[in-house]
């Protein structure tokens, strides 16, 4: 029976021939535990958290020194653009707002809307007018941003106190422009 063990036999013990068994079977296990955690992740929605920054397209239209029109030509991944004072993050609303000039001085800008109170625009074509009113200086220039949102997650305010669209996940700034004033001579 010893001959026959090593004519046949490879002469190593039998715990020798284990290894390459007991290998196999860790790796079996370890491939289907990375398997596993791949499928949970997409299960359990983990791998939906990963956000796109919001992106829509604007016309800017500037060719008045005195206002300038917002318009929506596509909304792209975006719920709704608005357009923000960066001074204090709040959207313009409606009718006269007062905004800081970049000299440091207060005046009032004029919000002429063509969809709903507040610089908002949900919808493609939908536009807002700023203008600046009768009060503002010559040399005084207003900046105004103009942002993409993606609604739930970190509220923007309006000036009314009313939160835009509940709360919003994201915000990316996508333009911005100048207001700049005009002395009255009348």
């Amino acid at each position: 029976m010893f001959e026959l063990n090593h004519k046949f036999g490879s002469g190593e013990s039998s715990d020798e021939r284990a290894v390459s068994p007991v290998i196999g079977v860790i790796l079996m296990v370890a491939i289907t535990v990375i398997l596993a955690a791949v499928i949970a992740t997409f299960v359990l929605g983990i791998g939906d958290d990963m956000q796109q920054d919001p992106q829509a397209g604007v016309d800017i239209d500037d060719a008045d020194e005195e206002e300038v029109t917002v318009s929506v030509t596509s909304l792209g991944n975006a719920d709704g653009v608005a357009l923000i004072d960066p001074d204090d993050g709040h959207v313009l609303h409606d009718g006269k707002v007062v905004i800081e000039d970049d000299n440091g001085g207060d005046d009032d800008i004029e919000i002429d809307l063509t969809s709903g109170d507040d610089a908002v625009l949900d919808a493609t074509g939908t536009e807002v007018t700023v203008e600046l009113n009768d009060e503002a200086s010559e040399e005084d220039e207003h900046t105004v941003n103009v942002v993409a949102y993606i609604g739930d997650d970190e509220s923007i305010t309006t000036d009314n106190g009313e939160v835009l669209d509940d709360q919003v996940e994201a915000t990316a700034t996508i333009g911005g422009f100048e207001v700049v004033g005009s002395a009255d001579d009348g």
